[in-house]
């Protein structure tokens, strides 16, 4: 027999029967029925329940076992009595009756228990991550995102690509956060950098001759934490293909991501043909470039119902500001005024100025609108609004004014607030955009100039001799100018950033004299970037679709701590091994690095 098992704990079934078996796992839980000991015994693989009577030679031996012991039991396999079957486990139909019991393991008193799933705070979850990994969720959670991976792993080699890694240790590069730098012992003074994304080196494997790549790569940035967002290192489906259009990149990338979802949905649909989005129109529709299409909520520009209107306010903004619109947010089921006035104090909480609204209530056989709003509007306009958005008795509609640019980034969380709020969110779907047509360029208020307004490195969206012969104090023409760049959206999350690159040194150094940045600026920053697309570079593009938050969304979470191994907490601190740590003297010395404390 083996030495610590002839079956794991998920393993028996009523064929099972009369067999003699060794069993090897933690104790789950302990029950002391009338002096028979009934303990659940679990391993990675499920529970078997395992009994001890007077009779039984190990019955002292159990009873001084306790929750998350480690034993080997020998026993023989027998029916469970009628009625105590358990029919939610795949053992539930035998027990085993035990005859030996060897302590492998003692576990001191647990700082949070394992049975169960009741919740408890992040430093002791975090602290006691081992402990939190046994419990049956977070397990499991794990487990599916193995899975996830080998299934994403499957279906890109099927479509022709080749898995190849990058280099950890490398040189800082601009992905927009801060770099994670490590001294060199061998280079005085000299750091390598932790890769925030594998950009440069996929590109130079474009470059290399090889056609299309991928990697399940690890990436490093020092930036703060957020619910979709880890800490310290996250981990990317990294992609990118030669010789390829747009329309090539999304042919490849969608069978992937809708399989990878079918395979994992849980019965949930799954965006078959996913539609693509104008930035703009995301923005207008939306108001936020990573819709949650699931939410049935579209908003609509309302200025011309409002300017020169009685509703002052409104109309005075739209007046004196150009650049100022009305943009209205219909609200199906929201139609009372306790509910409009709950959303208003929400909108305040928030430190807008409000939300003005209209609801509409049945009078005299029509549906009519009500509030201050609908009361200054007038009756005329406040039809209108409702026949607008095919509005009827019990629901409402919201506002807000003033210049997008500024009020945009409240639209999109508005929108959800209100769809989150009446139910009108789908749950049982997974709906997937693309965002498209980014804008390449924008204006910086604040110091005068054009910047990049998203990747520097994307393709501009023209000819190569258009966008040549652009002159860069054309502000309006270089501000219209679209970037070959997309989003792929899945329920309001923002999956991956992709672009088709821009692998034309000319090109790219025009696009970044319009920026500001002169020729010799970007030979020290990219350099070598540069030299390699000198000598003969295919036009290449790609994208990197998140994994932790893909599994987040399959596994049904709402933070990335619940699908991750071993996360930091949201000070990028390691509780568990004690990270980030103070180094030794003599470590320092071998660096040639002192430490300067903040006073």
């Amino acid at each position: 027999m083996h030495r610590y098992r002839t079956h794991t704990c998920g393993a028996l079934r009523e064929s099972d029967i009369g067999a003699e078996v060794r069993l090897s796992g933690w104790c789950h839980r302990i029950r002391d029925h009338g002096g028979v000991l009934f303990i659940d015994l679990r391993d990675h693989y499920g529970l078997a329940q395992v009994v001890a009577d007077p009779d039984s030679p190990a019955f002292k031996t159990a009873e001084i076992l306790r929750s998350e012991w480690v034993v080997r039991i020998d026993g023989k396999v027998r029916r469970r009595p009628a009625g105590t079957e358990n029919p939610d486990l795949p053992t539930g139909a035998v027990e085993v009756y035990i005859r030996d019991i060897e302590v492998l393991g003692p576990a001191a008193e647990l700082p949070m228990p394992v049975f169960g799933e009741q919740e408890y705070p992040e430093e002791i979850r975090l602290k006691y991550r081992f402990l939190d990994l046994r419990r049956e969720h977070l397990h499991q959670n794990i487990m599916k995102r193995g899975a996830i991976i080998d299934s994403i792993r499957r279906r890109m080699k099927a479509q022709g690509f080749f898995e190849f890694q990058t280099p950890i240790l490398t040189a800082s590069s601009p992905e927009g956060a801060r770099d994670y730098l490590v001294p060199s012992r061998l280079h005085p003074g000299k750091f390598y950098a932790l890769p925030q994304a594998p950009q440069q080196f996929k590109q130079l494997i474009m470059v290399a001759g090889f056609d299309r790549y991928f990697q399940i790569a690890p990436c490093f940035r020092d930036e703060d934490a957020r619910a979709d967002r880890s800490p310290g290192e996250f981990y990317q489906v990294d992609i990118e293909m030669s010789f390829v259009t747009q329309d090539d990149v999304f042919a490849a990338v969608e069978p992937v991501l809708r399989g990878v979802f079918e395979e994992f949905a849980d019965g949930k649909s799954v965006t078959q043909k996913f539609p693509r989005i104008p930035y703009s129109e995301a923005l207008a529709k939306y108001g936020t470039d990573k819709p949650d299409l699931r939410n049935p909520i579209v908003m609509q520009d309302v200025s011309d119902i409002f300017r020169g209107s009685g509703f002052k306010i409104f109309a005075r903004i739209l007046e004196t500001n150009p650049k100022a619109a009305v943009w209205a947010i219909p609200a199906p089921g929201g139609g009372s005024r306790a509910f409009c006035d709950r959303m208003n104090s929400w909108a305040q909480g928030e430190g807008q100025p409000g939300l003005g609204y209209i609801f509409y209530a049945l009078d005299g056989g029509a549906a009519v609108g009500r509030g201050p709003v609908a009361n200054n509007l007038g009756a005329e306009k406040t039809e209108a609004l409702r026949g607008k958005f095919g509005l009827k008795e019990g629901d409402a509609v919201f506002f807000l004014a003033g210049d997008p640019a500024s009020f945009v980034k409240f639209a999109g969380p508005a929108r959800n607030k209100i769809g989150e709020e009446l139910g009108l969110i789908a749950k049982d779907r997974f709906d997937f955009c693309w965002i498209v047509d980014f804008p390449m360029y924008e204006w910086n208020e604040e110091e005068k100039k054009i910047d990049f307004s998203h990747n520097p490195f994307s393709m501009p969206n023209m000819s190569i001799d258009e966008f040549q012969a652009l002159d860069p104090a054309d502000r309006d023409k270089i501000l219209a100018i679209k970037a070959i760049q997309y989003d792929v959206v899945c329920n309001g999350v923002e999956l991956s950033s992709g672009a088709i690159r821009n692998h034309r040194p000319e090109v790219m150094k025009k696009a970044f004299a319009i920026a500001g940045y002169d020729e010799a600026t970007l030979e020290r920053r990219f350099g070598g970037m540069l030299h390699a697309l000198s000598l003969g570079a295919p036009p290449h593009g790609g994208i990197a679709p998140g994994i932790d938050r893909i599994v987040m969304l399959l596994c049904g979470e709402e933070n990335l701590r619940e699908v991750v191994l071993f996360p930091m907490n949201q000070r990028a601190e390691d509780l568990m091994m004690g990270a980030p740590s103070e180094a030794t003297p003599k470590q320092l010395r071998e660096l040639h690095i002192r430490v300067v404390k903040p006073s």
